[in-house]
């Protein structure tokens, strides 16, 4: 009789033009989506939780010493610290589905990385988004991330009805959860200033903040009319 593994693996493989060679292996609990780690016996200053602390962080710093998704960044910060975003790289992607590989600069490479690992962190804000780590999809497009975003927000609607809780099928309620997205992207990236760094780290945290304004951007606007058109088949009778 076969169990089904509790946890997935996603690893991120790294090739430089020097032939540095760099692997990220992130194990994710399958059930709560927040990765499996082990507690380090110090952590760097920046990563106390009063550094920066972004201003709707529910979390109490006599309770918590340290911001949840600064702790698991610790060593990818570190690896990518004297790393230009322009610089060119190689990257392998391992799922539990699929592999991907694509030749691009750093600031790509590592955005979705970074992702991963500030959804997965058990933050409060940032773990809004983590559904979408289970079937992760590398280098989205704005599109495909306009796409999956809404679908997630819905089907947690859809739940949310399930549980007798009151349902937002006119997602009223997503920009304000992408509004606080936006706000824990801009104090991470001060957080990070506190660090000797080159700008990939922050420029792939910015990049991603984009893509989640993009998604408040077409909501706000009324811009869903592109996307309705595919769904013709379910709109007759």
């Amino acid at each position: 009789m076969s169990h089904e593994s509790k946890t997935m693996n996603i690893k991120y493989h790294y090739l430089f033009d020097n032939n540095t060679k760099k692997t990220f292996d992130l194990v994710i609990d399958k059930k709560t989506l927040t990765l499996v780690t082990n507690e380090k016996d110090s952590y760097p200053p920046w990563t106390e939780l009063g550094v920066h602390q972004c201003p709707v962080c529910p979390l109490d710093t006599k309770e918590h010493k340290h911001c949840p998704v600064a702790k698991n960044l610790v060593e990818v910060i570190e690896f990518f610290s004297k790393l230009q975003s322009i610089e060119r790289v190689k990257i392998n992607i391992e799922t539990p589905e699929r592999n991907y590989s694509k030749e691009t600069d750093l600031q790509t490479a590592s955005g979705s990385l970074i992702g991963i690992y500030m959804v997965t962190s058990n933050c409060p804000i940032m773990n809004k988004l983590s559904p979408m780590v289970r079937f992760h999809l590398p280098f989205p497009s704005l599109e495909e991330t306009q796409y999956r975003s809404i679908s997630m927000y819905l089907l947690s609607q859809y739940f949310a009805k399930k549980h007798n809780l009151t349902p937002d099928w006119k997602m009223e309620k997503l920009p304000e959860i992408l509004n606080n997205i936006k706000k824990v992207n801009i104090s991470f990236c001060k957080r990070l200033k506190e660090v000797k760094i080159e700008d990939s780290s922050l420029n792939a945290i910015i990049k991603l903040d984009n893509s989640a304004q993009y998604v408040n951007f077409s909501l706000m606007e009324q811009m869903l009319e592109e996307i309705e058109e595919l769904f013709t088949a379910y709109l007759s009778d």
